[in-house]
């Protein structure tokens, strides 16, 4: 959408002319309204469980913006002659508790026929306007943290072909319904430099914006990536890949330099094409702690320190 005409009005912060996670729109001197809009096809088969997911991984752009959800709308795309009202009626109701848990007002919405479901939310949230978050403002000398482990692209892939363990797949689906409500108070806080969520781009795809956006590199410690299980790797090896997350890694890898040291399955699971996933930051070494304070207080999947932000190379992103 970058290419688009623009309306050149002063009070829209973040805009389509860069790969943010949602626009942000100035009020007045204190506020700042924060949109998005995402919605997807199903992952599982538990209806109630597709609307929690949708709905989290569509909360998740205010978040990653330091906003505050505060009213979302309904997206939906239904195939009325293969899914009951019922069933439709759990997928609206987990997306609807999943807005309650975000102290956030479902306001309405609107649903179509469609020959495959689809469904998601459009989410307005609040920032102040000098304490957004954005992808494009990491600084030299910034350590990077990951609040959320990989995999579950990859264990989607292999649920589908019945190769995943109930205890593997709940992992997934944990963090899939973990919301990043930490975002929030990281903007407000003020102690971020940049953020986004990892989520259809995988992880390097992500980090690739911020990096390109930023006119500089991002320096991945492999060894850091937490991944869901390290099951996930043994998943890999059998040949469980999503083919977007293929393709992710295709895409990314002219920009990225991976040491000898650092596997295929390593690569792809750094490419893995996430739901709902964490929130990548780039903070500042002397802000450090108190951003993982916060996190920890949202009680966050994980704290990764995966690697940091250093003069611009010839590559967006080295793997090491």
């Amino acid at each position: 959408m970058s290419g688009l005409p623009q309306n050149l009005d002063p009070n829209v912060l973040v805009g389509c002319a860069t790969a943010d996670d949602a626009g942000v729109y100035k009020i007045d001197d204190d506020r700042a309204l924060v949109q998005t809009l995402d919605f997807f096809t199903p992952i599982v088969d538990d209806p109630y469980l597709f609307g929690q997911i949708a709905a989290a991984n569509s909360l998740s752009d205010v978040y990653a913006m330091g906003g505050r959800p505060i009213t979302a709308m309904a997206i939906a795309g239904m195939p009325t002659e293969l899914l009951s009202n019922d069933e439709i009626a759990e997928i609206f109701r987990g997306g609807a508790d999943m807005v309650k848990l975000a102290n956030c007002s479902l306001v309405g919405g609107h649903t179509i026929k469609n020959p495959e479901p689809i469904y998601g939310l459009s989410v307005t949230g609040i920032v102040h306007p000098d304490k957004f978050l954005a992808n494009a403002h990491a600084k030299e000398g910034d350590v990077l943290l990951l609040t959320k482990p990989l995999g579950t692209g990859i264990i989607s892939t292999a649920l589908k072909k019945d190769a995943c363990t109930d205890e593997l797949n709940q992992a997934s689906i944990t963090a899939m319904i973990t919301l990043n409500t930490a975002g929030a108070d990281l903007g407000e806080q003020d102690i971020v430099n940049a953020c986004t969520d990892v989520t259809g781009f995988g992880l390097l795809g992500h980090l690739r914006e911020i990096a390109d956006g930023s006119k500089l590199t991002a320096v991945i410690e492999t060894k850091n990536i937490p991944a869901i299980s390290d099951a996930v790797y043994d998943l890999i090896d059998a040949g469980f890949i999503p083919g977007g997350s293929k393709k992710n890694l295709e895409n990314v890898t002219p920009y990225v330099t991976f040491a000898h040291s650092v596997s295929s399955a390593s690569q792809l699971l750094m490419a893995d094409a996430q739901t709902s996933g964490g929130l990548l930051l780039s903070v500042s070494p002397s802000n450090v702690p108190a951003v993982v304070k916060i996190l920890e207080a949202h009680n966050s999947l994980c704290v990764a320190e995966i690697g940091s932000i250093v003069k611009r190379q010839n590559s967006s992103i080295i793997c090491q």
